[in-house]
């Protein structure tokens, strides 16, 4: 049973092939703010700037074949790639796009691509500092896969750095498990030595990438097993009495349990999807998540079958008591919760479709509602400004008993809900705050 739930984790990145064809992704909202995007899901006020800075990661090793077998791991030069979106000087560059081709077993190299509205190497703002926001990927994930959020995050004024951990491919069941085993113990280290190298440069001056950080004020968001780590990383130690954690070499372990002896310097914590709560490969003891001490945004959908929503995330929800926290949940919704909007040719292969859309949701309709509360829950923790907290602390659990009547013949023409409409989700136009459910726990005093 655990070995299929483990292979299930990562089905769809095994699964993923198709033609050499190229598919490209829009930006989930435009210049000029049209769309439906709740009121902080749009562009602010900063234009953006891009760029990408390459990483080395002293005294790291990995998993072998042979060092699976015999518990000995092979030491290993890890460079790692940050692409950083930032808040820059206006100006008439050529916005990015970022390209990324997914290799699978068995299938031809398939290229996807997201046009932004960054602009690469565009001067930063220098007269001001801004809070730094961490991004990490799931398995099998890369560095700009989230675009969309994070440039709209950095134009609301942050600095957001995402990693691309470079997970061993896989070309069959081998180097699948090889893969998910490092993944168990890179995720951590991987966000701790950057962060930690980051916030070294922002502190020191002497590195002008870092010179717009303000690094008292830092968030941190993970995705699947980014979220592992993350949790990790906020101050939870990992336990090893199951499987698959149980099964890391007693080398890889000693450095993970000595790492997660002290919490990264982060204010607040965002997992979409967050691996390692699910029974049959739980990664947290109740006590160690109660270590956590930072706010939490926790996204999910309630039919998310990778990481269990019932027994895995709701579990990690209500156990992570040293923290007030928040639980946005899609209603039907399955793991591919974040991510760019791909638009993919009628005659794609289902399994392509599989790796990055919803069955139910539309990707475009996620990303826009993941970046009104990721934008509310950031401004509220990173920037203290409490008016933000009027768009997490909803009226009514259900977003469906949201009340906003409508007169007979009215035109509603987009308006969004504020102060003056106590009954629905702040910063929703009436009757688009529906599927989705909001809980809130405060720490345990």
């Amino acid at each position: 049973m655990k070995k299929r739930t483990i292979a299930g984790t990562i089905a769809a990145i095994i699964l993923i092939g198709g033609g050499s064809a190229a598919y490209v992704a829009s930006p989930t909202i435009h210049a000029g703010q049209a769309g439906e995007a709740p009121e902080l899901g749009r562009l602010g006020e900063h234009s953006i700037g891009t760029s990408v800075r390459t990483f080395a990661l002293e005294d790291r090793t990995k998993i072998t074949a042979w060092g699976a077998i015999s518990g000995n791991l092979t030491d290993a030069n890890r460079q790692l790639s940050v692409r950083f979106w930032y808040p820059a000087t206006a100006g008439d560059g050529k916005a990015a796009n970022y390209s990324h081709v997914m290799r699978s077993p068995g299938k031809e190299p398939v290229t996807i691509s997201a046009q932004g509205v960054a602009v690469p190497d565009a001067k930063g703002i220098t007269d001001q500092k801004f809070p730094l926001v961490l991004m990490s990927h799931g398995f099998g994930g890369w560095s700009t896969q989230f675009s969309n959020l994070a440039e709209q995050i950095a134009s609301h004024g942050y600095i957001v750095a995402s990693i691309d951990h470079a997970d061993m491919p896989i070309d069959g069941v081998t180097s699948f498990l090889l893969s998910f085993g490092n993944v168990l113990v890179d995720r951590t280290l991987d966000q701790r030595q950057i962060l930690t190298q980051i916030l070294a440069d922002a502190s020191s001056g002497s590195q002008a990438y870092a010179a717009q950080i303000d690094a008292d004020n830092v968030g941190l968001i993970g995705y699947s097993m980014g979220g592992y780590g993350a949790i990790a990383s906020a101050g939870a130690p990992y336990d090893y009495a199951n499987d698959p954690m149980s099964n890391i070499p007693e080398t890889a372990k000693a450095v993970m349990e000595e790492s997660s002896q002290k919490a990264l310097p982060i204010k607040s914590l965002v997992t979409f999807a967050p691996w390692g709560g699910q029974p049959d490969s739980r990664a947290w003891t109740a006590e160690s998540l109660g270590k956590i001490e930072k706010p939490i945004l926790v996204v999910t959908g309630n039919q998310d079958d990778v990481v269990n929503y019932e027994e895995g995330v709701k579990w990690l929800f209500e156990n992570m008591t040293g923290s007030d926290r928040y639980m946005l949940v899609y209603r039907e919704a399955r793991h591919n919760i974040v991510g760019n909007e791909f638009d993919l040719d009628t005659d794609t292969n289902f399994t392509t479709a599989e790796f990055l859309k919803e069955p139910v949701w539309r990707s475009d309709r996620l990303n826009a509602i993941n970046q009104h509360f990721v934008t509310a829950f950031l401004d509220m923790t990173l920037k203290d400004d409490a008016s933000k907290a009027d768009y997490l602390n909803v009226p009514n659990t259900n977003s469906n008993d949201s009340k906003w009547p409508i007169g007979f013949g009215e035109q509603l023409n987009g308006k969004m809900a504020d102060s003056e409409q106590a009954d629905h989700w702040k910063g929703f136009q009436r009757r688009w705050a529906v599927g989705l459910e909001m809980y809130r726990q405060e720490k345990k005093q």
